[in-house]
């Protein structure tokens, strides 16, 4: 690979944290090496001139459970990893945490195992795994199989605590009620980032989970316990803890836009509220159905859904969800960039390196031009440039 720097100009620059106007991002290799003014371009550099837009970090997507016509459940492999990474950076997500919902012993272990063998093979874009499930309850089982879902046992644990020294990245989506304290303060102490989800657990107890070392909400507002009068659930614990962040799917399908809303004016920091897509097989191709766990899924009027009309994952990438938050919210550019980037990637520890374009995160960025995608850049190289 060449040692020659490049530099990007012509577009407004957005880092992850600050807007930059009349500047140029310079890449050298696989790494950013600065964002300067104009005129401090390197004489030696390549120039490359964009016809204005914006220049941002590649999306960071926590909640990818397949992409161009696969799902990480039905083949747990290197190949089905390769396609699903493929079609999301297409779509600007050039770091996504496939994920797995509930389902048998052997698949979760088959989903670690392939994980690990594409991380160890340098698969572009593949960043860890997410287990969503199958410690979850059943009363907020959404999609999943609700004879898959079941409390964790030793046997369990002593695989999860293992898988976590084979993985770079490992998240857990749990509820307290399949997942004892004391289980949740030995996977946390393990590095596992815990987040909780497919709950009805109560607010306390779902204080009790933060305390002993949960980090994270899945989905906000989607198959938990709900914001009441005299009972906040799990809702009210996402937006009132400090030490929660929550991922979003702001398809404007599985969250009504005045909660989205109400839940960024509402949310208690330093915890955020990332985006997530929550991607299923159709993200990145055109086909109209795929099968989960041998249920068939339609896609129709933006939404996937089991034949009883329950939600099963989303129709929708990070890209689409951006421009939903500046519709519904009072949030600029680069506030909703940010929600897709940078805020996910502090979440899981790569903040200096991922969701960002300052010195030596890694040159994975976007064209955004009047509201879509022009170009993709991955470790530097263009991957899609439409």
């Amino acid at each position: 690979m060449s040692t020659e720097a490049t530099a990007y100009m012509g577009a407004h620059i957005f880092d992850g944290s600050t807007m930059h106007s009349g500047h140029a991002l310079i890449v050298r290799r696989s790494r950013v090496e600065a964002v300067v003014p104009a005129s401090e371009i390197p004489v030696e550099a390549k120039q490359i001139l964009l016809a204005g837009g914006t220049l941002i970090p590649g999306f960071v997507d926590l909640q990818v459970n397949g992409g161009g016509g696969v799902m990480f459940n039905n083949a747990p492999t290197v190949e089905t990893l390769q396609i699903m990474a493929r079609a999301h950076a297409g779509l600007g997500a050039t770091s996504i945490l496939p994920t797995l919902i509930t389902d048998t012993p052997a698949q979760v272990r088959a989903a670690v195992a392939a994980v690990s063998a594409a991380i160890s093979g340098k698969v572009a874009g593949i960043i860890g795994l997410h287990l969503e499930g199958p410690h979850l309850s059943p009363a907020r089982k959404g999609a999943h199989d609700p004879s898959l879902i079941r409390a964790m046992d030793a046997d369990d644990e002593a695989f999860l605590l293992e898988a976590a020294t084979r993985l770079p990245l490992l998240k857990m989506t749990i509820a307290p009620e399949s997942v004892t304290p004391k289980q949740i303060k030995r996977l946390a102490d393990a590095g596992i980032l815990l987040s909780l989800g497919h709950s009805d657990a109560g607010y306390d107890d779902c204080l009790k989970a933060v305390q002993h070392g949960v980090r994270c909400v899945t989905h906000l507002f989607n198959a938990m316990s709900q914001l009441g009068n005299r009972e906040p659930g799990l809702v009210g614990a996402a937006l009132s803890c400090a030490d929660l962040s929550a991922g979003l799917i702001a398809d404007l399908v599985h969250v009504h836009p005045a909660s989205i809303a109400t839940a960024l004016r509402a949310k208690k920091g330093p915890g955020q509220i990332f985006l997530v897509s929550d991607a299923m097989a159709t993200a990145g191709s055109n086909i109209d159905h795929f099968f989960l766990n041998g249920r068939r899924i339609e896609r129709g009027d933006h939404r996937l859904t089991l034949p009883d009309n329950t939600l099963a994952g989303a129709d929708l990438d990070l890209a689409t969800a951006i421009l939903h938050m500046m519709q519904v919210t009072t949030l600029d550019l680069g506030q909703a960039v940010a929600m897709a980037t940078s805020i996910p990637a502090k979440l899981i520890g790569r903040g200096k390196d991922l969701g960002h374009l300052t010195p030596q995160s890694r040159a994975d960025f976007i064209h955004f031009l009047g509201g879509k995608i022009a170009g993709v850049w991955q470790s530097g190289n263009c991957i899609s440039d439409q």
